[in-house]
């Protein structure tokens, strides 16, 4: 993982700010890893197992403690959660499959782009849909963000 992947804040995120400061950092991977030269073969498989970590580590803590509690909360939302869950399947898919290869096969760099434009637009609604709307229901953010900022320490400490 990158310093940037498991660094500690330092204080307290509520969970919109502990997702939103994930999400930056993956964009900042996926930005770099476009920098990066055709011949740059052991840097981007470094780089693009980073993002795939990073990715795995972030879904997993929107999945087992963010959407259960925005599902409990607001019936409004079941269609946007809906969403998202299939978004991350396809994010998974895309990861497997860059985890498996290497970078001077053929779609390698295809595969990590797309998966950067997935995660792109998964970010974009996430931010600019759901998170308001989740700042509108009656839910303690302060307690949930330390849930998945412990839930995240637990994730790295196995990779």
């Amino acid at each position: 993982m990158t310093k940037a992947t498991t660094k500690k804040t330092s204080g307290p995120q509520d969970a919109l700010e502990l997702l939103k400061s994930q999400h930056d950092e993956v964009k900042d991977m996926f930005d770099k890893y476009e920098e990066l030269g055709e011949r740059a073969n052991v840097s981007k498989k470094k780089l693009a197992n980073e993002i795939c970590e990073a990715l795995i580590m972030h879904t997993s803590i929107e999945e087992e403690i963010f959407y259960p509690a925005l599902r409990k909360t607001s019936k409004e939302m079941e269609d946007m959660l809906d969403e998202a869950f299939v978004e991350h399947a396809s994010a998974k898919d895309l990861i497997a499959q860059v985890q498996e290869m290497e970078p001077d096969e053929d779609y390698y760099d295809a595969k990590v782009k797309v998966l950067g434009e997935y995660v792109s637009h998964h970010v974009e609604e996430e931010e600019e849909e759901m998170f308001p709307k989740v700042r509108k229901l009656d839910l303690d953010l302060e307690a949930m963000g330390a849930e998945m900022a412990a839930r995240r320490d637990e994730i790295l400490a196995t990779v």
